[in-house]
């Protein structure tokens, strides 16, 4: 099963290895009390104002693994590109009423202990954000991006990317608890030479994370 730990690097099509001489990227994301945030994820898309970098195409489709135990979902946050798939699995000993009722991909089924969905296939972008109806403090977020670059923060709140060719780019940050009518996480960045390396830093406005509270199992369903 894949996993993505530490700094995650998704390259769209990057089916051979980057140039020996190419730039980077440092991020690092803090929130409105400085804190380190993980599960933030960095998209870089060409800047429509800037010198449009030469991009390697999209990589082929995957199916993905979200894990069900503790009566908690694993891992909290995917990254996904259109046309992957996703697999739940429950390894707990209770069922799990899994659901979303997101534009980007609808769906609702029962896992009983041990059992597996079949594969769902996500095809367009959007945040499909994921709960059980029995286990409210159960959430994960699928994320479906066609943006070329891709990054996730780990607990640090640091992502990292190499390989990045020069160009005009929109670097965005999303996380899931971000505050709604906050402000847009964007800034443009702009490589001129294969061998820069760039920091930036994001400050995002969070709401408390609902995980922390576990409620009652509901026994009527």
């Amino acid at each position: 099963m894949d996993r993505y730990h530490g700094w995650m690097l998704i390259f769209a099509g990057w089916a051979l290895a980057p140039p020996l001489c190419a730039a980077g990227l440092g991020v690092r994301i803090a929130d409105q009390h400085g804190a380190a945030v993980a599960d933030a994820v960095v998209t870089l898309t060409p800047h429509a104002g800037g010198e449009t970098p030469l991009l390697p195409p999209p990589p082929a489709a995957r199916v993905h693994f979200i894990d069900q135990k503790d009566e908690m979902f694993s891992p909290y946050l995917e990254v996904f590109r259109p046309g992957d798939s996703v697999v739940f699995r429950n390894s707990d000993r209770t069922r799990h009423h899994v659901y979303s009722f997101a534009p980007a991909r609808k769906f609702e089924f029962m896992l009983a202990p041990g059992e597996s969905s079949q594969p769902l296939r996500l095809d367009k972008p959007g945040v499909i954000a994921t709960g059980c109806n029995i286990h409210d403090q159960m959430i994960t977020y699928l994320y479906v991006t066609d943006a070329p670059v891709v990054a996730q923060s780990d607990k640090t709140g640091r992502a990292h990317i190499e390989g990045l060719v020069p160009g005009s780019y929109e670097v965005r940050v999303w996380q899931p608890l971000l505050r709604p009518g906050s402000a847009d996480n964007v800034q443009v960045l702009t490589f001129a030479e294969a061998s820069d390396n760039k920091e930036l830093a994001f400050t995002v406005s969070l709401l408390p994370d609902p995980r922390a509270k576990r409620d009652r199992e509901r026994v009527s369903y």
